[in-house]
């Protein structure tokens, strides 16, 4: 059975972050592992407030040693919780030689608008976006990682995507869902010669919790098992689209995807 690993949070209630990338990879047939990275908690008193908590490195460090003394055929990363954690994924990915490494810049909570820590970004951008076979930001994080300004066009996708991709990353991946004021939910994937459009009907709802990491989850499942990355990327849209449409509420505040939804 092909393996993947997923460095990330852990997302409490169950939508996205780490519980989400092994759902994903449980429905298309690879075996997850896990290095928490940071624990995210949402405060049912305030509104459902993210709390996040990094894991010290060292802790990681000894998570991603179990993990990698097995072998995984492909990885992603999601929220990371501090510099040195971004550093020590780094380092890991080149002392193994790591090739399927799906990059996932995760830089707010669901609900949120600020980045959590402005020098995680920065050192995404300097250490992980160079060794990635795809990263796969949304449109708040790909002008953070290219240094634009906000994304409002396809055309404005094309310019950061490129600039994503000379930082180093094989392949880029910009996800505008339903944030372009376009008719369809537009994706723009570039691997350095030529843009290509994912376009599907817009699913107006707000039960889209974890949409991305089930996204990126799929990308580094599907790359797992073999498929080229423009083959995993497709494969994943399908995925997480069927994810979206059968979204549920989960309470008052959030509703997540439904993971399995796709092959039922």
């Amino acid at each position: 059975m092909k393996k993947a690993l997923t460095l990330a949070g852990s997302d409490s209630s169950g939508g996205a972050g780490i519980q989400a990338d092994l759902k994903t990879f449980q429905e298309n047939d690879v075996y997850g592992m896990t290095a928490l990275a940071s624990i995210v908690a949402m405060d049912p008193d305030n509104n459902w407030n993210h709390e996040v908590f990094p894991i010290d490195a060292k802790i990681v460090e000894k998570q991603l040693n179990t993990i990698l003394s097995v072998g995984i055929d492909a990885m992603k990363t999601g929220m990371l919780g501090s510099v040195d954690i971004i550093e020590l994924g780094a380092k890991k990915i080149d002392e193994h030689g790591l090739k399927n490494v799906v990059i996932d810049p995760v830089m707010v909570c669901k609900g949120e608008d600020e980045v959590l820590q402005p020098e995680n970004t920065d050192a995404m951008r300097e250490l992980l976006v160079p060794r990635a076979a795809i990263v796969t930001p949304n449109l708040f994080e790909a002008w953070q990682l290219a240094q634009t300004g906000p994304i409002k066009t396809i055309d404005d996708m094309k310019e950061a995507a490129a600039k994503i991709y000379e930082l180093g990353a094989q392949n880029v991946i910009i996800k505008g869902g339903t944030g372009l004021n376009t008719n369809k939910a537009v994706d723009l994937f570039y691997n350095g010669q030529q843009f290509i459009l994912l376009e599907k009907d817009k699913l107006h709802t707000t039960y889209n919790h974890g949409a991305g990491c089930t996204f990126a989850a799929a990308i580094t499942a599907n790359l797992a098992k073999g498929k080229s990355v423009e083959d995993a990327v497709k494969r994943a849209k399908e995925f997480v689209t069927a994810a979206i449409k059968h979204g549920w509420k989960l309470n008052e505040y959030v509703g997540p995807v439904m993971h399995g939804a796709f092959y039922k």
